[in-house]
């Protein structure tokens, strides 16, 4: 799909959509409880529909209520295929890896897109400790994994991602591990750990947690009730892009979004204050809309899915902008650092690389521009929302990458005023 974006005059009001980091957990979670859970405002971008996916594959009973909901019966893991499929997801693959070896069934675990070239070692290294069979392809996907898992003290490096850790905690957790330790070498994004801590604690498992060193069990305590409801947060990901619309290109409100969430991306609050943008934060939605910006200092180690967002706001700061974290940014979709130094180069941005630094020279005005998104989703949605206040038009190839996060991006900043146009790529080329 090709997207169009004309320079734009943006007002209104918008709901952020639902946070994926909480729906896969949630589902991961409603998988290994041995219950009923109601999934209230469930996400439908391509990552959740996967994570519905593996586990129904792996026996749990997914249906969809009246009101919109999801009702999962879930039960442990009791495959019923030989093979999944974790689409494009990266937190998928390495949450759903461990808690599908809890089988003693072999499972082939597949990716599409970029996945099939992330480094995988970590489960080469980690599994064959906890009994678990395990066959890549040079670190790479696809995977071949037979448990069942056997939670045991082990020391893991954290440093790639905690999507790992994620993992363990979810298979050790289900495995009724007691008296036993997941040490933790260099662990990065601790917020999301927090997350899924709090996931888990919600399902009735605890876990002691030493200073984001040791992950220690005790034994599972289990819910004395069998019906679980469990609400998505709304996606501090997703809204951190809406935030940045409203504070370059018009006075926007944005609503659903809890500003105590353990979610990383919640620190995009901290870069808009620090460049001045327009803002008033209240309980149950946030206002925002342009100033005069200007340069700011992030470091966002923690949270490096916050770099796209911040590099279309630091193109409208006066001065130079300096991230820190570029090292996070490797892995991901696309090698995010060289990407947006590209794709923003185009747009007329100078963007300077220096070792785990990023410096974001801004507020010289931006120029329409064709761009591609790289087959990544926060590419392209950092370049649309660079285009709203660019001079000329800007046309973003495979701009269709959004539907990985936020399938409802283009429609939702049409709701606040952009113009947009969108054609299907191939009936373009004939």
């Amino acid at each position: 799909m090709v997207v169009t974006i004309q320079p734009s005059e943006i007002k209104g009001s918008i709901q952020a959509p639902a946070s994926k980091s909480y729906m896969q957990r949630g589902c991961a979670a409603s998988l290994l409880f041995k219950g009923i859970t109601i999934i209230r405002n469930p996400g439908h971008s391509n990552d959740d529909k996967s994570a519905l996916g593996v586990i129904q594959d792996m026996g749990a009973v997914v249906q969809q209520l009246s009101d919109g909901s999801l009702q999962i019966t879930g039960g442990g893991v009791s495959p019923d295929c030989d093979a999944v499929n974790c689409g494009e997801s990266g937190l998928g693959i390495r949450m759903f890896t461990p808690i599908i070896s809890l089988s003693n069934k072999r499972i082939t675990i597949n990716g599409e897109g970029s996945l099939v070239t992330r480094p995988m070692d970590f489960f080469d290294e980690v599994l064959p400790q906890l009994g678990v069979e395990i066959i890549s392809k040079e670190g790479k996907l696809p995977l071949q994994v037979r448990g069942p898992l056997q939670p045991k003290n082990i020391t893991i490096d954290g440093s790639l991602s905690s999507q790992f850790l994620t993992g363990l905690l979810f298979g050790y957790a289900a495995s009724n591990a007691k008296d036993v330790t997941i040490t933790v070498d260099n662990l990065k994004s601790k917020p999301y750990i927090d997350l899924t801590l709090t996931v888990m604690k919600q399902f009735g498992w605890e876990v002691e947690n030493r200073n984001y060193e040791q992950f220690h069990f005790t034994g599972t305590t289990k819910p004395s009730a069998s019906t679980i409801t469990y609400t998505v947060e709304g996606d501090w990901s997703g809204a951190a892009f809406l935030l940045v619309t409203g504070a370059i290109a018009g006075d926007i409100v944005v609503k659903g979004l809890d500003v105590q969430s353990t979610q990383a991306d919640r620190a995009v609050l901290q870069a808009l204050q620090a460049c001045g943008a327009k803002m008033s934060i209240q309980s149950e939605q946030i206002e925002i809309g342009p100033a005069a910006l200007k340069a700011f200092q992030f470091d966002a180690t923690e949270c490096p899915d916050l770099f796209p967002p911040l590099v279309a706001l630091a193109a409208y700061c006066k001065g130079t902008t300096v991230i820190e974290g570029v090292t996070r940014l490797t892995h991901k979709e696309s090698n995010r650092a060289l990407t947006l130094q590209e794709e923003f180069g185009k747009m007329g941005v100078e963007i300077e690389l220096q070792d785990n630094l990023m410096l974001i020279k801004g507020g010289n005005g931006l120029k329409g521009a064709a761009v591609h998104s790289h087959h990544d989703h926060r590419i392209a949605m950092a370049c649309a929302v660079a285009a709203l206040k660019a001079s000329g038009e800007t046309v973003i190839s495979e701009a269709q990458a959004i539907n990985k996060s936020y399938p409802d991006f283009y429609e939702h900043i049409e709701q606040l005023g952009a113009q947009v146009r969108k054609e299907d790529s191939s009936k373009q080329k004939a």
